[in-house]
């Protein structure tokens, strides 16, 4: 099933997005400059990972354990 249909998927890939977006900021913070256009997409990800992190660790964390266990 594809992961627009399937909400638990799809909240797996938007944790995977926003989690891939701030470590690739952190490592070439200049990929992820242009915050208009379709990079900006990405750039308002990154951003949302690196203010919220706690969040979206737990986020994550509980993302693992439910696919493992579920």
């Amino acid at each position: 099933m594809s992961a627009l249909f399937n909400f638990h998927s799809f909240l797996t890939v938007v944790l995977l997005v926003i989690c891939t977006c701030a470590f690739l900021k952190m490592q070439f913070p200049t990929i992820l400059e242009q915050k208009t256009g379709f990079r900006g997409f990405f750039w308002k990800a990154a951003r949302i990972g690196e203010r919220l992190s706690p969040w979206v660790a737990v986020g994550c964390f509980t993302m693992g354990v439910s696919i493992i266990f579920f």
